[in-house]
């Protein structure tokens, strides 16, 4: 036994506590915060700490880890204060942050910032006060608006720099602040607020006093005889609450707006409150609507072909760690997601399904809820901060096991995750682009399930190349549903030739006499078109006919598109908009003609040329309040629509029973994109808008227009030949180097000097050859924009083969030398920009 256990009174050593913590600001490492020793026992990896940066910056970090070893470099400052009791944080996402940080070439506080709901982090405002200890003899010493700031800093504890700037009724306040600062007059501080706030409820209850007893409840009736407003409000709160048939029914009380609501004196009830009759009180609760007993779920009842993928599915689980279900449009991959998510959650597992956009997705989901109830929660970036905050609390807690969500929901508390599902794994809505980390949710989410030792199930009607070479090779699980359900057929799609209807002028407004003829023919038999074309706006560009001047964006390399409904010119990369010019800017000429067209045209066009029809566009510009794309889709499902026009939005996660046509307005603009992807991506966009048409028991139609039937890839399509595409792009891929076969970083250059961009990039090329050699190293290149908000750019593409290269040594000298480089003076103003496994 020791000594200490002998004698419990000897003191025990101090031990001073050092945090390694994670700051939300793109810096390289973890920075180490001196734990104040009364928070010894209570700081844990995972909790959220305030910490003063810098000489004036307060930002929420997170521990990383705890040890007794100060920094060498620099005096560690105090943790200013500590928010959370248990983790916020818990060690599998530590693990996973560090991951993302270092494949995706980014800071570790880039993967806290994008991880965190911004309602979990402490914000901090500047605030003014008077300085306690300054003389006001020195009052006659400050000019008129100095003194007035102290003047209303005497009538109020303290004020924003905003707020006292508007008092003043000054622009700039700093110089005010320095002269005051200066004196020592006023002292200049930081606010903390922290962003959540959880939902609370007014409630009212009649003091427990009066419930304890029949006989105390009529003497208040007694006592309050004389008030007949009085009794009113009493007895409507025992007809909602009957406190006689059991007291412990006052405890949860009623909303206070209820009791408001049945006619009662508000009066009357404030009197009754102040009087100790009643007493208020505050619950929270959640900011999501109780959807009720969730459905019991009937055995689903799966087709046979559903039921052998789904048995193949559990059997290939037992062998690795991620399956494809290859499943075409329209084949119930559906129904298969829930018996397995079943199974999972009936397991005690987490379950993480994700979609690639959740607003686009809204009949999958309500059919999930449907099965699931409260079971299953949602996380997405339409929600506010404070309803995000709520999804992540109970996740944490255990409260909610099944979590729908889009890329973001990656970053989740999940503490034993059993299964991911990845729906529409191919698309690239998965991958983030800006900010930092740009990463790709799919990918990710493989590492993720590895964590947790969980399974990744990968959904798709046309699988990405590499994806679907990685169950080929079966490196992965493969597993097939080729018929739909139901024995519903497949559409029937053809080609329309349009450039001949073109040499003979028989277009009409970029229609073609077959869509137009298919589209009327729809209208009689009263079914409903969706039609798509992957460009919004009314029209590309304006052109003069007179000097073929097109307006361009001041800040971007682009021209400006035309929206009438607007009436502006709109530029799509940075926002930039001006009024539609009368004349030509350039020679007065008043001949500006709309070029091209995009959906806001064709919905206008359509009007024109089929009167009798009812359409409705569904692109960004018309679904970017919270509730308005629910309000479309809706609309087309209760057949108030006849058409419907749209962007890329219409091809996804949509199941109509009334669409009988669909129409692809242009094939060719996706097919010649410079890409090498481009065709693998035409054949998915137009497969997967495809499959709107036509269900169960009616063959839907597609009819494609094109200038150029004869190209392969559009036979390709009409045939659903998939395999045919894989075979195609993988033999082209393999012979110029791309993905499967190679890892691809793409660093891009941006300055406002085009030239600057252009060196620095160079300097890249050179660094990057001399370590990999010039054929793993391609540009500087400049990309199809080459500006965009005033920053020139320049990209330089890192190819390194699969498995022949140690690519963490060859990213962290990426890392390394840009670090360099960014610390010569003539790079000062540019930035590098790392993405990794570009899309």
């Amino acid at each position: 036994m020791s000594t200490l256990d002998l004698n419990p009174y000897l003191p025990t050593e101090r031990v001073t506590l050092f945090a390694d913590v994670i700051l939300p600001l793109p810096l390289p490492q973890l920075f180490t915060y001196r734990v104040p020793h009364d928070l010894n026992d209570a700081i844990q990896p995972g909790a959220r700490a305030v910490v003063q940066f810098g000489r004036r910056k307060i930002v929420t970090a997170v521990v990383a880890r705890l040890h007794e070893t100060a920094p060498s470099r620099y005096q560690a400052k105090y943790i200013l204060e500590l928010l959370d009791d248990e983790p916020l944080v818990n060690e599998h996402q530590l693990r996973f942050f560090e991951w993302m940080a270092d494949y995706y070439l980014c800071a570790i506080g880039e993967v806290m910032n994008a991880a965190l709901p911004s309602g979990l982090k402490i914000s901090s405002r500047s605030r003014i006060q008077l300085n306690p200890d300054w003389d006001r003899s020195g009052f006659d010493l400050l000019n008129e608006k100095e003194g007035k700031l102290i003047e209303l800093l005497e009538e109020h504890e303290s004020l924003t720099y905003d707020e006292a700037a508007e008092k003043l009724d000054v622009k700039n306040i700093y110089h005010i602040l320095k002269g005051l600062t200066a004196l020592r007059a006023i002292i200049l501080f930081e606010e903390l607020k922290e962003k959540y706030k959880p939902r609370t409820i007014k409630k009212v209850r009649l003091v427990p006093h009066h419930t304890a007893s029949e006989e105390r409840l009529q003497a208040l009736f007694e006592q309050l005889e004389s008030n007949p407003k009085q009794i009113s409000v009493l007895l409507s709160y025992l007809q909602r609450v009957p406190v006689h048939a059991n007291p412990a029914y006052n405890e949860k009380g009623i909303e206070k707006s209820e009791l408001k609501g049945t006619g009662i004196s508000a009066s009357s009830l404030a009197t009754l409150t102040k009087n100790g009759v009643f007493e208020e009180f505050e619950v929270v609760v959640s900011r999501f609507p109780t959807t009720g007993k969730a459905e019991k779920l009937k055995e689903v009842v799966l087709t046979e072909q559903q039921t052998r993928a789904r048995e193949e599915i559990i059997r290939l689980f037992q062998e690795k760690e991620v399956t494809l279900l290859h499943g075409i449009t329209g084949s119930g991959k559906t129904e298969v997601y829930i018996d397995l998510i079943r199974r999972a959650l009936d397991s005690g597992s987490q379950v993480l399904f994700m979609l690639p956009e959740i607003a686009l997705t809204t009949q999958i989901v309500a059919r999930l809820q449907k099965v699931f109830g409260q079971e299953m929660g949602i996380y997405h970036s339409k929600f506010s901060d404070n309803e995000r905050v709520e999804v992540w609390q109970s996740v944490a807690s255990g409260a909610i096991s099944f979590i729908v969500g889009v890329r973001s929901a990656i970053f989740l508390p999940f503490s034993n995750l059993g299964l991911i599902i990845v729906d529409e794994e191919h698309e690239t809505s998965y991958k983030q682009f800006d900010p930092a980390p740009r990463y790709h949710a799919r990918d990710a989410s493989l590492v993720l399930a590895r964590q947790h030792g969980a399974r990744v199930l990968l959904g798709s009607a046309t699988p990405s190349i590499e994806t679907y070479h990685q169950a080929r090779t079966e490196r992965w699980g493969l597993v097939e549903m080729l018929q739909r359900y139901g024995d519903a057929q497949l559409p029937e799609m053809e080609l329309a030739d349009i450039s001949i209807e073109k040499k003979q002028k028989k277009l009409q407004n970029g229609f073609g006499t077959a869509l137009l003829d298919a589209m009327r023919q729809s209208m009689t038999r009263h079914e409903q078109v969706i039609l798509f074309q992957n460009r919004r706006g009314y029209s590309p560009w304006l052109q003069c006919q007179e000097c073929d001047h097109v307006p361009r964006c001041r800040q971007c390399d682009v021209s400006l598109t035309y929206h009438q409904a607007a009436q502006e010119l709109r530029c799509h990369y940075c926002g930039y908009h001006e009024d539609v010019p009368r004349t030509c800017p350039e020679c007065d000429s008043p001949k500006l003609m709309a070029m091209g067209a995009g959906t806001e045209r064709i919905e206008d066009d359509l009007k024109l040329l089929i009167p009798e029809i009812r359409v409705q566009r569904m692109d960004l510009d018309t679904t970017r309040s919270k509730n308005s794309y629910q309000q479309i889709i809706g609309d087309f499902e209760e057949r108030n629509i006849d058409v419907l026009v749209g962007t890329q939005m219409v091809s996804k996660g949509l199941d109509f029973d009334h669409v009988g046509l669909v129409g692809i307005f242009d094939a060719d603009r996706m097919l010649h994109f410079p890409d090498f992807r481009a065709h693998e991506r035409t054949f998915q966009m137009i497969t997967q808008v495809s499959g709107r048409a036509g269900r169960r028991d009616r063959r839907g139609r597609v009819i494609i227009q094109t200038h150029k039937p004869q190209q392969a890839i559009l036979h390709k399509i009409v045939q659903g030949d998939f395999l045919g595409l894989y075979l195609d792009e993988i033999r082209e891929r393999e012979g110029f180097f791309y993905p499967p076969f190679a890892h691809l970083i793409r660093v891009t250059t941006k300055c406002e000097e085009r030239k600057v961009a252009f060196q620095a990039a160079t300097a890249l090329v050179n660094i990057f050859s001399r370590h990999l050699g010039p054929s793993r190293v391609m540009g500087p290149e400049a990309p199809v924009v080459e500006r965009i908000r005033n920053q020139y750019l320049q990209d330089v593409l890192v190819k390194l083969e699969r498995g022949k290269l140690n690519l963490k040594a060859v990213k962290e000298m990426i890392r390394r030398e840009i670090r360099t480089l960014e610390t010569e003076r003539i790079y000062k103003n540019v930035r590098f920009v790392v993405d990794v496994d570009p899309v």
